[in-house]
């Protein structure tokens, strides 16, 4: 995929799934059922066990199906060693410019960690695409982002942390282009007892409050 290719996608789906399990096998599973339930994105993160490995499966099964991403990524080798198994976007859960660096330099998607406004330009002016505010729920969830997006319209912005199926609207409301949304999407219990139909279903659910959003700001407009 071309870099405009991966982040369009990311932009019209609007919800990024994190998996991140407990095995490789449990996230590769997980993935399935997202897709099964009709998003077409996930990240895993690398405090998967065998993350490299669950990100070539993945990259194996469904190609260009699916907009797939690394996450957790702290370093630029990291960054690198997920770009060869596949990755096509990489998130980071704090700003390091050399893991942006390295990224743009194969003209992939780098969405670097931010929370301050201090952090959220400098992020920016690197070469981000996508800035995550994380932990976006912890500092006041959609008031933090429409806060943000004030003085820095121009910035695109992704929430991680606090999202689940009641805010997730109303984070895409507040300014936000995408949301991402963790374990309450993928939760271990779920994954455990191999219970991929609840998420197959959960992910159904969020396609549909993001649908609702999206036509609601379009009326509002």
């Amino acid at each position: 995929m071309t870099k405009d290719q991966i982040l369009s996608g990311i932009l019209e789906i609007g919800i990024v799934p994190v998996v991140r399990t407990s095995s490789a096998e449990g996230a590769i599973r997980a993935i399935d059922a997202i897709y099964r339930g009709g998003i077409r994105a996930a990240e895993i993160t690398m405090t998967v066990p065998g993350a490299i490995h669950a990100l070539e499966k993945v990259a194996d099964q469904f190609g260009d199906k699916i907009v797939l991403g690394a996450g957790t990524v702290l370093d630029p080798e990291t960054a690198r060693a997920c770009m060869l198994a596949g990755a096509e976007f990489f998130v980071t859960p704090s700003l390091k410019t050399s893991t942006i660096e390295i990224v743009k330099r194969y003209s992939k998607v780098i969405c670097p960690g931010a929370l301050t406004p201090t952090e959220v330009v400098t992020a920016w002016d690197a070469g981000a695409d996508i800035v995550k505010i994380f932990p976006c729920g912890n500092v006041g969830g959609p008031k933090y982002i429409k806060a943000l997006r004030g003085p820095f319209p121009h910035i695109e912005m992704i929430p991680t942390g606090g999202v689940n199926l009641e805010t997730a609207g109303e984070f895409l409301k507040a300014g936000a282009c995408a949301v991402a949304v963790g374990s309450e999407l993928v939760d271990a219990k779920s994954v455990k007892e191999g219970r991929f139909d609840v998420i197959e279903d959960r992910a159904r659910q969020y396609l549909g409050v993001i649908a609702r959003a999206r036509s609601e700001m379009k009326s509002a407009a």
